[in-house]
């Protein structure tokens, strides 16, 4: 399998080619701060951008380097609620909209909407410059089955969400992906792309010209009552001191550690895998990706994949494991998946494999809300380019008192499991659960 491999192989993220993470600009950790924000990714800084534009003193600390996360390592695909997550993605109902009923559906799929616009009002009031095109997205069915299943997916969506979703056929999908492995598909006009890492270093750089103070690498120990303000604020721990704030913000998502046990026990980490491939000439690029879409699939080991900003690279990405092992061990799955999608692919060798974290809820719905005065946003359940802006963006102003209304996502029921304390020693059998499940319902289809 080595042969998949080009020359310069790298086991770090194709993005970062363009922004790699960094710790220019950051500060000492300051004695007191309005808000501490803890976390360093698109949570964090918009957050910390949004209270910053309205003159609140922010401070963001971040345990990596600022960049080092998932918000650049991520496949770039941005759209709002996608109302089939979880494992039954081919049924026409989601675990979500089963538990909560069609009504709060809707209002969840109208909040993932504005997620769509509030990004691309960020983009262009900071002037971000990372490559963002709204160009639509293709999803694949992996079986009839799922193809039919869509089909209750696409109305809700354009009702409630304006997602502007069609299902196309099987004799139709070559309008939208140079291959005939799906059974037709779903393709939704509202979603984007974007350079992740770009967009990172641009969130970033905006914080930095309104002095917000950046601090890295830092890590939060814990965090409690300040009692001696008359119970007013908090006493922060890390790694680098400790920190008074007026208020408390976590942003840490697939990367919530035993500081915040509460939050840890609602969340599953796993990881996600993506390869990128060699330059390849543009006119295949042309004939893979004809509209230069985001695609996805519909399998229970979904996979994401697209074009290169210059198109003429395939990003594909998956869970190919769930749990985080070393990306060369997921790499030859990734490959496979990709060939058997694309056979245009086959010879073209890798240049990038790479990992991050993610994290799922256990109802596969985001969440924002505070628990014991700490607020927190996550569950992003691997798309959270632009849930998880929209989210930093919605507790800014909820902590600066100019919501309109409560955010949908704000204080639905976030409940975890018995026993569960955080480490998801399950997912080596999920994974290998939903790989036989894949498997036989292609085989049956």
């Amino acid at each position: 399998m080595q042969a998949i491999y080009g020359d310069g192989f790298k086991t770090t993220p194709f993005w970062w080619e363009a922004a790699a993470p960094t710790t220019d600009g950051t500060a000492a950790l300051p004695e007191e701060s309005d808000v501490l924000v803890v976390g360093g990714g698109y949570a964090g800084l918009s957050t910390a951008l949004e209270l910053a534009r309205h003159g609140a003193s922010v401070t963001v600390i971040e345990a990596e380097a600022f960049g080092h996360g998932a918000s650049t390592r991520n496949g770039g695909q941005v759209s709002g609620l996608n109302v089939g997550k979880g494992p039954a993605a081919g049924t026409s109902k989601s675990p979500a909209e089963r538990a909560l009923g069609a009504e709060r559906m809707r209002a969840l799929l109208a909040g993932g909407s504005e997620a769509m616009s509030n990004i691309e009002a960020l983009i262009e009031r900071e002037g971000l410059d990372c490559h963002y095109q709204r160009c639509g997205r293709f999803v694949g069915a992996y079986t009839p089955a799922h193809y039919e299943a869509m089909r209750h997916r696409i109305d809700m969506a354009n009702a409630a969400g304006d997602a502007g979703a069609e299902a196309l056929p099987r004799e139709r999908q070559r309008e939208e992906i140079g291959s005939d492995f799906f059974h037709g598909g779903a393709r939704y006009e509202r979603a984007s792309l974007a350079h992740p890492a770009l967009l990172h270093r641009g969130l970033y750089d905006a914080c930095r010209r309104l002095d917000v103070n950046l601090c890295a690498p830092v890590r939060m120990l814990g965090v409690a009552r300040d009692g001696a303000r008359d119970g007013a604020g908090f006493t922060v721990a890390t790694s680098a001191g400790a920190v008074r704030a007026r208020q408390v913000v976590t942003g840490t998502n697939g990367y919530t550690g035993k500081a915040t046990p509460w939050l840890r026990r609602r969340l599953i980490p796993a990881a996600s895998y993506i390869i990128a491939t060699e330059e390849f000439p543009a006119e295949l690029g042309r004939e893979l990706v004809p509209n230069g879409r985001g695609l996805s699939d519909s399998k229970r080991q979904l996979n994401y994949f697209r074009l290169s900003p210059d198109g003429r690279r395939m990003v594909f990405g998956g869970r190919a494991k769930l749990a985080m092992r070393d990306p060369r061990e997921a790499a030859p799955i990734l490959y496979r998946q990709m060939t058997a999608v694309f056979p245009q692919l086959e010879g073209h060798k890798v240049s990038h494999a790479w990992t991050g974290g993610v994290a799922f809820t256990f109802d596969f719905l985001p969440h924002m809300g505070t628990h014991e005065g700490v607020h927190y946003m996550a569950g992003c359940n691997g798309s959270g380019v632009a849930m998880m802006t929209y989210l930093g963006t919605q507790t800014a102003r909820k902590i600066l008192g100019q919501a309109n209304r409560p955010c949908a996502f704000d204080g639905l029921p976030f409940k975890g499991r018995p026993g569960y304390t955080g480490w998801p020693w399950f997912l080596p059998l999920v994974s290998s659960w939903y790989a036989l499940r894949d498997r036989i319902d292609r085989a049956a289809a």
